[in-house]
């Protein structure tokens, strides 16, 4: 019986709800192997709804863009 084959991972460079370049300065450096300023995200605030949104399997592998933090934080203003 053949082995059932591994799903592949998320790309850790793009964003798991949109599918954009996150621009993730961690990412980038791991790519790279040179040093990058403090990525974007590191001041940025995810809602726990936007997190929510991302599927499970991608939990924890790739970054969210600014778009989409962009999008859902003018989506939970009044």
């Amino acid at each position: 019986m053949p082995a059932t084959p591994e799903p592949a991972l998320p790309d850790a460079g793009r964003c798991p709800l949109c599918g954009g370049d996150n621009r993730c300065a961690m990412e980038i450096a791991r790519d790279t192997g040179e040093a990058q300023p403090p990525c974007w995200c590191v001041d940025a605030t995810f809602s726990r709804e936007l997190l929510e949104r991302i599927p499970a399997e991608a939990r924890g592998q790739a970054c969210i863009c600014a778009a989409c933090v962009a999008q859902a934080l003018r989506a939970s203003r009044p």
